[in-house]
């Protein structure tokens, strides 16, 4: 399994991370076990955030008593936006998770880069928080594209994380570049595109292709754990076929898709926006029954309720015309529901 350095950090790790915000849909017991054997298999970069809920919680029950700290590189992250919010977090995650430090703190999709001096005072707790010991590295993750450039120009950053994969545009391949110049490690969340992308092998041979790059999977299921594990003993090889597949994903995917990043909720009408906008994709591209449920038309159904607020517009990291995206959604379930498109062929 091909090893990496994450830049600056000098942190070596084989090129392939655990994302532990699905975890925070399993019950610990399950998390517990994904986690355990996701190191057993050889697996030592874990990242996860304040805000996942329990997800902190059940990596400190998984690996808390097991004396293997040492080997393994947690990332955690803190939407703060005050010292008092930030130190809050901070001494919440060590608590949960059972350690002494935090090898990468982020900070969670800030609206700004945080700088020293620029009156936050934000940066400075960070500097702080490593001087303490608590923290080991800096880093700060985002949607936004200038935000990410920022950071990356400011020096001041060990890390960046950003959404990376092969429907990633020509931006994000200058990003990532722009990072392995000044020696930042790259962590790239959404790599199979928030379930867009159903080819695991392709997606991460993908990855192989940049050494400043540390993906974090996400995973929730034994079954999506094990074909990562698996790649860790067989690099995946891109064939052919693969990337004819690449190439036609690129082609119908780029531009105006929704990434399910989430940062158009709550919405006010309680839609389902990170799903709903993009139910038509879904569909198509993985088993198509799970969508068609009862549950599934009724929270469809509520884009009929949508208020045309536009919060979910000024919201979206990508610029997207989510409300326009939502009523092309729906008129496409419903010719689905009704039978007059059959996707039972995709």
């Amino acid at each position: 399994m091909k090893r990496i350095t994450l830049g600056s950090t000098g942190i070596v790790t084989p090129q392939n991370g655990f994302g532990a915000l699905p975890i925070q849909r399993d019950t610990t017991e399950i998390a517990v076990k994904l986690l355990r054997k996701a190191y057993e298999g050889g697996i030592t970069f874990f990242d996860t955030a304040r805000v996942y809920t329990d997800s902190e919680e059940k990596i400190g029950i998984a690996f808390g008593d097991m004396g293997i700290r040492d080997k393994i590189y947690i990332a955690t992250k803190t939407p703060a936006l005050t010292p008092e919010d930030f130190w809050k977090d901070l001494n919440t995650s060590l608590k949960l998770m059972k350690t002494d430090y935090i090898d990468i703190y982020q900070f969670h999709n800030p609206p700004k880069c945080f700088l020293p001096g620029d009156g936050s005072e934000m940066y400075e707790c960070m500097l702080e928080a490593k001087a303490q010991g608590k923290i080991r590295h800096i880093g700060l993750t985002s949607h936004l594209l200038h935000v990410a450039h920022e950071c990356v120009d400011s020096g001041m950053y060990e890390t960046l994380q950003f959404p990376f994969s092969y429907l990633t545009g020509e931006e994000e391949l200058e990003l990532v570049r722009k990072c392995a110049m000044a020696n930042m490690g790259y962590i790239a969340m959404k790599g199979l595109a928030g379930g867009l992308i159903t080819n695991s092998a392709a997606a991460f041979s993908f990855m192989l292709d940049y050494d400043n790059v540390i993906p974090i999977w996400g995973v929730q299921h034994e079954h999506e754990l094990d074909e990562f594990l698996a790649y860790m003993k067989e690099q995946p090889e891109v064939t052919e076929e693969m990337r004819k597949q690449m190439i036609i994903d690129k082609e119908q995917l780029k531009g105006g898709f929704c990434r399910s990043c989430g940062y158009c909720m709550p919405c006010p009408a309680e839609i389902n926006i990170r799903q709903a906008a993009r139910m038509s994709l879904m569909i198509r591209r993985s088993p198509h029954e799970q969508f068609l449920t009862p549950e599934w038309q009724s929270e469809m159904s509520k884009i009929e309720n949508c208020c045309n607020c536009g919060q979910c517009l000024k919201k979206c990291p990508y610029g997207l015309d989510t409300p326009s995206l939502l009523k092309a959604n729906y008129e496409d379930y419903k010719k689905i529901i009704s039978g007059e498109i059959d996707v039972s062929n995709h």
